[in-house]
Parts: C-alpha cells; structure tokens; sequence
C-alpha cells in the first residue's frame, strides 16, 4: 500500500526537511495517500518509535523479515500495535503478511516493554507517550519527569510548562490565585514546574513578567470558566517580552501593533495601559492585520479579553501602506512590530522530528536455514513496486535545503527590516519593539543592526534602548543577544557586546521554560532640535 512508502520517504527526509513536517506534507504532489492520514501516521510514529524500536530489535523482526527496511517496520509495527484498526492494507497484502506472522512475538515484546516502564495498561502507556510528545515526560525511563540534574541550557532536555497571562482587564493575579488555582500548590522555582517535583498541581508565579504564571504541560486549561470567560489567556512567556518592553503609557500618544493577529500581544498592551490608566486621557491601540481572515480572529481575541474600549482593529489593513504623516497616524507615539518570521523558535513548529529506528545487528544464533523461509522474504513486497525496494528511501539533497533555508532568509530580513524602518518614520513615534519567534540571526541581530545603521535611523535619532534603561524584568533576563552577529565591518567588539547586551534571546528547551525567541526595543533622541508635543513628558522606560 502507498501509505507506508509514501510515509517511509518522509521520514528518510526527515533529517534535511526544511519547513515543519505538516507543512512538507501537505505542500507534497503526486501523493496517492491522504495527507491527514501521512501526517497522523508520521508524527505517531514519531512520538512512539522508541518504544515500536525495542518490540522489532527484541522480536528480531528485521532479522526472519530481510527484505522489510528499518523504517518500514517501525511504520507497519506501530500500526499494528497501536492503530484502532491495525495495519492499512488487505489481509494477503505482503507487507501485513510480512508483519503479522510475527504478531504474537511483537504483541509479547510490547507487553514486555510496557511492563518494564511501569505501566499496568496500554492507555496509562499512551497518556504517558503523549505527555513525553509535549515536552512533558522521559519517554526512555518510567513515570518520572526531566531529572533534576538535567543540564542548565541543554536543549530538548526541559519540558515546555503552560504559561497562563492574568487578563488583568477583568480580573487579577490575587483573585484568581484564590479562586481557579486555589488547590494548586504554589512553587518557588520554575524548575518545579517542570519537573513536576511536587505534589499536587504546582503552580509558579513568574519573577520576569507581572500576572504570568506557569502550570504543567499536562494541566487543562481549555474547560476552566475562567479561561472560557476571558479571564485567563494561554500565552507564552517570550511572547509577553514584547509589550512589557514597550511598556506602553498613557502620555505615549495612540499605540500602533502592526501585525496583530491572533491578538495575545494587542491584548497585553491593553493590559498594561490599564494598569497606568488616569483621568482625563484617551490612547487608542491601533491593531492592524492584513488577513481579513485572522483580523476575525484578532477581533475575538479583543471582544473576549475585554479589549474593545482600548483597541481599532484595522482588518485587511497593511502597515506598510499607512502614512506616517496622515491623520490619525501621525499622533502614534508607540509602535510594537512582531512580523512574519521563519518560526523557528516555536515549541513544535518547524522542528525536525525525530525517529529511533531499529536496528538488523541482533543475535541470529536462533534463526533456521529453510529454504521456505527464503522464498518467503524473496516475495515479500514485490507486488506492492517492483521498480523499488523496499529499503529504498528518497531524501532532499542537503544543499538544496540550505540554499532554500538561506534564501528564505534573507527574504524574511529584508521585509523585516524595511517593516521596522517605516515603524521609524512615524513623525512623533519615540519607541518602537521588534520581536520574531526566530532563533536565526539573520532574522533579528541582523535586522536590529540593519536598521540602526541606515540613514533614516540615523537622522531620526533612533538608537537601541540599553540593557540599563530596560524594565525591571527585562533589564534582569539572563539571556542576551549574539555578539558575532552584531558586528560587521563597522563596528568594534566593544560596541557589539553593548549591542548584544540589549538584546533579548530566548531559547527553547531550557530550564527558562520559553519558545525561541527574539526582542529589542529601540528609542529616540530628539536632542537634534525635533519636537514632540509629548516631548517634555518623556523620561525613558519606567521601572516597576
């Protein structure tokens, strides 16, 4: 059947895939099987294959079956084990005939393996796979979690928490600490969090970001009433960097996100404006999006979390199409840019995944000679292409894929970097932030350094808002910039270290508990003789 050999080349691809595995597959042509289907089988396999690994090597299924490939068996096994319907091909189809006269040696080994984790059930086993797949759990041992002496920094060693923002537009911190949460156990440490190294459900309260707190990975969110009712807003924590950089006043004059959508930050921004709210002064948060389709979207996201006094949406709106000199545009004081980026920083999107494959190199002392039991391999599949075998597996070239990824890149930090040079070009704008969920320089340091070396940046008197004259929680985040990727030919090691110190670098797979990402915040100087009505208010960033 086509499914298994179509998803045998994913996975042989796997390793030079650019772009995330859904994105591969759906963008493919010419496929015989459905795409959901490769998807579901694929990614399953992914999440189990070091457990389907040990029931092949220990039944030595690869060993009597010599014409089935590694990758084939991991797929056909997994089926056969754990598919609701087992494996997707007619009962004399070679490929399940190859499979199912070993069926109760596999069945035996699997009751092993599952046995030796710990697990008294298949569903306890899954619930457990499922939770090692979100970044919760060590797939290789028992019940347990990351140890505590995981490596500091190491990545896909840390499991991702849940992090949960307090919309504090209808509610706070305090009050839903003793109502949603109140059975939590409140921990000191994110590690707790992520290990689990406690009883009960822990709960941390994050010392970086106000009204944000992290829950395990496990925990659900979705069915409580408060996040139904836009009390709570499931966001991760670099996520929140931005608008907490920016830390968005009042006197600012109306505030500017440029690429809204789904509406996590524009929200946030209300957040904090609140938090600063007085009489007698208005700011308008004007949210733009050019997808009248996630503007849907971002209108929800406003409506629910109570947002919609603070916030115009612009749907279909193109930032790159306002002019800064216009009506009501040119009274922005505030600009928050978080554009379209490679997402390589995302926990789950875009990464590669990953496969154990088993191995031939088993102990075949126990193995017969019949001749019958050649012919059987001999026929094994042939029927299914006989212009292939069976371990034949087609992968993307690696330097096709690096020329791709390079390409891509470089795309992506001109449109970025042309999107934060406009942001500059706002008459009365005095700070902006630039953020992407992107680990690659090219896409941040890049276009930070890209920008504040053009002329228009230069005239304006935009410079990158210092480490020093950060907010609180961000002047404190350990992670920085990268030093080599801020300097070019004009700029010395000195001046790259302050550069870099600046900026703000989140990893993915830390203790820190965040996605990859990326922000830097920028501010300007109208020492050079141009005003501001709002000038005179203006004394850098606030402290918390």
């Amino acid at each position: 059947m086509s499914l298994y050999y179509e998803a045998a080349q994913f996975i042989s691809a796997s390793d030079q895939q650019l772009g995330s595995l859904k994105s591969s597959i759906y963008g493919a042509k010419g496929l015989k099987s459905t795409p959901a289907q490769l998807f579901a089988l694929v990614s399953e396999a992914s999440k189990w294959s070091s457990v389907v690994k040990e029931v092949v090597e220990k039944s030595q299924l690869l060993v009597h079956e010599r014409k089935l490939s590694p990758t084939l068996a991991l797929l056909l096994v997994y089926d056969l084990l754990l598919a609701k319907k087992g494996i997707a091909a007619p009962a004399a189809h070679p490929l399940r005939v190859a499979v199912e006269r070993h069926k109760a040696r596999i069945h035996a080994e699997f009751t092993k393996s599952r046995l030796r984790r710990g697990f008294s059930s298949v569903e306890e086993l899954r619930q457990h796979v499922n939770r090692w797949a979100d970044g919760d759990g060590d797939l290789k041992s028992s019940r347990g979690g990351v140890p505590a002496s995981a490596p500091e920094g190491s990545i896909d060693k840390w499991p991702h928490p849940r992090w949960v923002r307090i919309n504090t537009l209808k509610t706070s911190l305090d009050e839903q600490l003793a109502t949603t949460f109140a059975n939590y156990t409140r921990v000191d440490t994110i590690d707790k969090v992520l290990t689990q190294a406690t009883r009960g459900q822990p709960l941390y309260v994050d010392k970086h970001i106000p009204n944000l707190i992290a829950l395990s990975s496990s925990t659900e969110v979705f069915g409580l009433p408060a996040y139904q009712q836009g009390l709570l807003i499931l966001q991760d924590k670099a996520s929140c960097f931005p608008a907490y950089l920016l830390d968005p006043r009042l006197d600012d004059g109306d505030i500017v996100d440029s690429c809204a959508a789904p509406g996590n930050k524009t929200t946030h921004i209300a957040a904090l404006l609140k938090s600063h709210e007085s009489q007698g002064r208005s700011t308008t948060i004007w949210a733009c999006e050019r997808d009248t389709v996630r503007a849907k979207v971002l209108q929800r996201m406003v409506t629910v979390a109570g947002a919609d006094d603070l916030v115009n949406i612009k749907a279909g709106q193109d930032f790159l199409r306002l002019d800064p000199q216009k009506d009501p545009w040119c009274n922005v004081g505030a600009l928050l840019l978080d554009p379209s980026c490679s997402g390589s920083g995302i926990v789950g999107r875009d990464e590669k995944l990953s496969f154990d494959l088993p191995s031939r190199e088993v102990d075949t002392s126990s193995l017969g000679n019949s001749k019958k039991r050649k012919r059987r391999e001999k026929e094994i599949l042939v029927k299914e292409n006989p212009n292939q075998e069976i371990g034949e597996e087609i992968a993307i070239p690696v330097s096709e894929t690096v020329h791709k990824l390079q390409s891509r890149l470089a795309s992506l930090s001109t449109f970025q970097t042309k999107l934060l040079l406009h942001a500059m070009s706002f008459p009365r704008a005095r700070k902006v932030t630039y953020s992407t969920c992107s680990s690659y320089a090219e896409e941040n340091e890049n276009v930070v350094l890209n920008a504040l070396l053009s002329d228009s940046a230069v005239q304006n008197g935009w410079k990158i808002l210092s480490r020093n004259e950060q907010i609180n929680g961000m002047r404190s985040w350990p992670i920085r910039g990268n030093v080599n990727a801020c300097r070019n030919g004009s700029i010395d090691k000195s001046l790259a270290e302050d550069l870099a110190d600046a900026c703000i670098r989140c990893e993915k797979g830390t203790r820190e508990g965040t996605q990859g990402f990326f922000v830097a915040a920028f501010v300007r100087d109208f020492s050079d003789g141009q005003t501001t009505a709002l000038e005179d208010e203006w004394e850098g960033f606030g402290e918390d």
